[in-house]
């Protein structure tokens, strides 16, 4: 039996059993938390040592856990029948189908820190409202194929399972588990993949075919790697209502989706549940967050780890890099008040490649008055830090929003002067400060993109609606949204119901996900922050 801090690290309580055997062995109860069947147990072997002998697909297909209504993951009941002792807790997962389910993950802002943290110093991210969504749907046992359907990339591609190369992924050198730490791409791995790369979209235009292939890529690592020759036959259907290539974390809220998805097939997540203690939901959140990295790294190359760590964790995180040859310091803000936010699309295209290179150009012409700039946009970041942390802080409170927005301005001020806004940016301050709601300042890399509004608490309507109004008119992109909510999140089975229902809901299918109108039609949905008054999405907290 594991020992009591072997099981913490896991993410197991201690005085469970969660020992994995084989195939033909007796699949164990999962941990039962105050008389209730955890969400999402997962089998989890009992060391990482010992799992080195278990194959993904013997922990895939040999464990049945049970929802917070005690029914196993392929939505029957838990409990043995008279004629079979182990009852359908036996069954593999692709027979009978597994339910359809959810994942969702949010989007990100740099609320502080932008350009100092390219110099080693703190920036302040958090996560916004705006989310991505992933609809996994099982197929038959006898259809042998992947479909990722992106519908608003216009991505639609399938895979012949028994066609991917199973046998170098699977090669004892290469092979990755579930709890590994993958800090680089395997060269031979992304060769190996690429043949069934370059079949997406090969007809569409370049840009399209860029990102259709960087998402395929995403997925297709994280499959082979996370998967077996054995896994169903499934469809992804993803939908999102964040806006691509605007620097708010899209593909890291992507990446996550599917590390969420992939690592809930094969039982590999504890939780999310209502009584989950908080040391063993951060090993979930990081378990997922270490495998999106890694899609990220298919996408980007050279990721700094932000986005998908505040997309997995939710609320804010303070990031600092000091040495780009170790890992970043990042420290999460698990007590980050939920905050009004307007954010405005510039819908101007930027480069942050350029706008970084600007910064580094004036750094080397200008190196003490540069430094001074970032320095003090370091002590922007660390003032913000320290009052959001305090128990003083009143999210409802004029004067505590105040000072927040006040140092929105400095860090405003200080990036203009370093070179980095731009004309429609300066448009939306001007816009907001003269209708008087809010406190104004670019996010992320600058030279256009977006800029965010912390919202000023009495705010009356007509002034909202008199720069709607304005905004519209000079063709920007708003949206209303929440600073700092929670991160990845799961819809088992996707089934949302009003909380005075008993019984019944909504399910959630191909046909309604896809033709879901635009980002609204989303939301009205399956939308995480728009049903407040329905159940059925559980986080990690």
């Amino acid at each position: 039996m594991a020992t009591d801090q072997a099981k913490k690290k896991l993410g197991v309580r201690p005085g469970h059993n969660e020992e994995v055997t084989s195939d033909s062995a007796a699949p164990r109860r999962p941990p039962n938390v105050n008389g209730r069947h955890a969400f999402f147990p997962g089998s989890i072997p009992k060391s990482p040592e010992n799992a080195q002998n278990v194959p993904l697909s013997s922990r895939s297909n040999a464990h049945h856990s049970l929802d917070v209504d005690g029914r196993s993951l392929d939505g029957r009941s838990g409990h043995s029948s008279p004629t079979s002792p182990r009852g359908v807790l036996d069954r593999k997962l692709s027979s009978p189908m597994m339910p359809a389910f959810m994942t969702s993950a949010p989007g990100k802002v740099i609320v502080f820190g932008e350009h100092a943290v390219v110099h080693g110093k703190a920036a302040m991210a958090a996560s916004i409202s705006l989310r991505s969504y992933l609809l996994v749907t099982a197929l038959s046992k006898s259809r042998r194929t992947i479909t990722l359907k992106f519908p608003d990339i216009s991505l639609d591609h399938t895979w012949h399972i028994d066609d991917l190369p199973w046998t170098t992924f699977a090669h004892p050198s290469r092979k990755k588990f579930y709890y590994d730490l993958v800090t680089s791409l395997d060269p031979d791995l992304v060769e190996a993949m690429q043949p069934h790369i370059t079949t997406v979209s090969p007809n569409t235009p370049l840009e399209a075919r860029k990102i259709h292939q960087a998402a395929a890529s995403c997925f297709l690592y994280l499959f082979l790697s996370l998967g077996s020759q054995a896994f169903p036959g499934c469809i992804y259907t993803l939908r999102s209502t964040l806006p691509i290539g605007a620097g708010l974390g899209s593909s890291a809220s992507v990446s996550v989706c599917i590390s969420s998805a992939l690592l809930l097939q094969i039982r590999t997540l504890a939780g999310p549940h209502p009584d989950q203690p908080r040391e063993e939901s951060e090993v979930q959140i990081e378990r997922i967050n270490r495998w999106a990295f890694v899609g990220e790294m298919c996408i980007h190359g050279n990721p700094s780890g932000v986005d998908n760590t505040v997309a997995a964790y939710g609320k804010a995180v303070i990031f600092k890099r000091e040495d780009y040859g170790k890992p970043p310091h990042v420290q999460s803000i698990r007590n980050f008040p939920e905050l009004p936010l307007l954010l405005v699309n510039t819908r101007h295209a930027r480069s942050t490649a350029v706008e970084v290179a600007k910064v580094g150009a004036l750094k080397n012409t200008q190196p003490v008055v540069t430094g001074l700039i970032l320095e003090a946009i370091d002590k922007i970041t660390e003032s913000a830090h320290e009052l959001l942390s305090t128990p003083e802080f009143d999210k409802s409170d004029y004067d505590s929003l105040k000072v927040i927005g006040e140092l929105f301005n400095f860090n405003h001020g200080l990036l203009v002067s370093l070179g980095v806004s731009h004309p429609r940016l300066e448009r939306i301050r001007e816009l907001v400060d003269t209708v008087g709601c809010g406190w104004t300042k670019l996010t992320g890399a600058g030279g256009g993109g977006c800029a965010i509004t912390l919202l000023r608490p009495g705010a009356k309507a007509e002034e909202f609606k008199d720069l709607e109004t304005r905004l519209e008119a000079e063709n920007f992109e708003r949206f209303e949204t929440t600073l700092g909510g929670d991160g990845v999140g799961v819809l088992w089975p996707a089934v949302l119901k009003k909380r005075t229902e008993e019984e019944g809901g909504v399910e959630i299918d191909q046909d309604k996900f896809l033709n879901a109108k635009g980002r609204e039609g989303v939301e009205r949905l399956v939308g995480v922050g728009e049903h407040q008054n329905r159940e059925g999405w559980k986080f990690w907290r």
